[in-house]
């Protein structure tokens, strides 16, 4: 009921703050106790359902039950992301003072689509935008903005890259005209299907990714993306943006992208760096060069809720020319400017890209990046590198594990081969190769499964070169090599047992 002093809906401040100091303990106790718990749910499905499948309540519940559930229902059937070894996607493991300042962020309730409405939360965004602009040695005069996460700064930049270099200016008509076929490019094997989703989203149909040939090494191969570049122009099509990948999603793979770079200019196409899960790699002296072009690059996307390790949601977009920006997301309406007169000091963050509503993302990557530094970033970052490459050392010494790839940042991808069936792919017998490969793939899977049904890790498959292999995203500022250590010899172990149990009845060699 309301009081006087409270109005109805607000807590008492005593129980607000009871609340709130619990909900502190049960943080600490959650960090403090991360490396004990399963890192995947242990619970069947169904009681995860039934945990939550209650009515809609009549009437309200007191706060203590409220928070009772959560440490009942909640932390108990979650998938612990923030856990060290946590391997799987490529999600950061939660910076400490990130809950704080989201409960912060959530208290003063800001809308940072414009400077009125949000005066200091469009200040820090701003200042965010160009402090990783500087870190990664990008232009710090750059425009860009916070997003919610990699797929929607790839759809920002390359909306921006369609406006600025084509006719395709659909702000009016629409897309009641006949057009060109616009292409964009990316290479064949790590081009991220965030890039597809953007073809999609803006209507450009997914066709319009045109997929370059890789060499070996994952990189695109840029004679093929020139001859490419040719063909379709004489085909009539419209190329108008590269994407290279600084950091890709399997294997952590950097494009060369000052050869992109030379090859955009001359061409006149738009050169984006889908950098979301690797660019912040630029940060490491030691790793600068492999990112040599970025820096040329007309836009970059990196994500602070991937190797910044900042909780969801934080991706970021910057545009060397926020001018684009503006070209593409310009909006005006009465009600937007009526409230406030205009100020020297005005920006608008609803002007320079696609949401009018913007949460307070900013502040949870402001305290972070305080937190840090630069040289604190740097050494979490080296940690992780480090670990990746610990990794692929134990591949490379245990006879039933193939590297698929040189490790590069912190994703890596590998394969379980027992040792007679790498003899036996090198050197076929009367078994088809496609049984082998197909009863490999499921070896593989099932592995990946059991080690992650069994709370110790979660990671994933995926697909390199057409083989399931298995996949590790070391993302976390929690992982050390001797977790990397514990969740190998567990791979291993898990391999030899299935593998054990399974070839009598393949028809395999045994």
């Amino acid at each position: 009921m309301a009081t006087q002093d409270r109005p109805v809906g607000d807590l008492d401040p005593d129980e607000f703050r009871a609340a709130g100091y619990r909900t502190v303990d049960l943080i600490a106790d959650y960090y403090e106790r991360i490396d004990d718990r399963p890192v995947y749910v242990q619970d069947d499905p169904e009681d995860v359902v039934a945990a939550f499948d209650e009515p809609l309540p009549e009437q309200g519940e007191d706060p203590e039950r409220i928070l009772d559930a959560v440490e009942e229902s909640v932390i108990p059937y979650a998938t612990h992301n923030p856990s060290p070894r946590y391997f799987g996607f490529v999600m950061g493991s939660g910076t400490p003072l990130a809950p704080l300042a989201d409960a912060i962020a959530a208290t003063v309730n800001m809308n940072v689509g414009g400077w009125h409405p949000a005066p200091s939360g469009t200040e820090i965004e701003r200042r965010c935008i160009r402090w990783l602009a500087e870190a990664i040695g990008y232009t710090s005069d750059t425009g860009g903005l916070l997003t919610s996460g990699g797929t929607m700064a790839n759809f920002t930049a390359l909306m921006t890259a369609l406006r600025d270099h084509t006719a395709y200016e659909t702000t009016g008509p629409g897309l009641q005209e006949d057009r060109p076929r616009y292409t964009l490019y990316v290479a064949d094997h790590e081009g991220h299907s965030s890039v597809v989703r953007a073809a999609d989203m803006l209507n450009l149909g997914r066709d319009a990714v045109r997929r370059v040939p890789s060499h070996d090494d994952f990189t695109m191969d840029v004679e093929a993306l020139e001859r490419l570049l040719e063909t379709d122009r004489e085909a009539g099509a419209e190329p108008f943006c590269v994407v290279g990948q600084a950091g890709s999603i399997n294997v952590s793979a950097i494009d060369p992208l000052g050869d992109i770079a030379d090859i955009c200019a001359e061409h006149e196409l738009w050169f984006h760096v889908d950098g979301a899960c690797g660019a912040v790699g630029a940060m490491v002296p030691e790793l600068e060069s492999r990112y040599d072009g970025m820096e040329r690059a007309d836009s970059v996307t990196l994500d602070p809720h991937k190797w910044l390790f900042v909780p969801y949601e934080c991706g970021a977009v910057l545009v060397r020319d926020q001018d684009c920006l503006a070209k593409t997301f310009a909006m005006d309406a009465s009600y937007l400017r009526g409230s406030v007169a205009e100020t020297p000091q005005e920006f608008d963050f609803y002007e320079f890209g696609p949401q009018l509503s913007r949460s307070f993302r900013a502040l949870k990557l402001w305290v972070s990046m305080k937190y840090y530094g630069l040289e604190g970033y740097r050494e979490l970052l080296r940690t992780s590198v480090r670990c990746g490459e610990h990794l692929d050392t134990l591949v490379r010494d245990h006879e039933d594990f193939l590297a698929v790839q040189e490790p590069n940042l912190f994703i890596y991808s590998f394969r379980y081969v027992p040792d007679d069936l790498q003899m036996t792919l090198a050197d076929p017998p009367d078994v088809p190769l496609a049984r082998v490969d197909q009863y490999l793939d499921e070896l593989n899977q099932a592995i990946t499964d059991e080690v992650v049904r069994s709370g110790l890790a979660f990671l994933t498959t995926t697909t390199i070169r057409g083989r399931r292999a298995l996949r590790m995203s070391i993302c976390s500022h929690r992982t050390t090599e001797a977790d990397i250590e514990t969740v190998f010899d567990a791979l291993a172990e898990t391999g030899t047992r299935i593998d054990e149990a399974w070839r009598p009845k393949a028809s395999l060699p045994v």
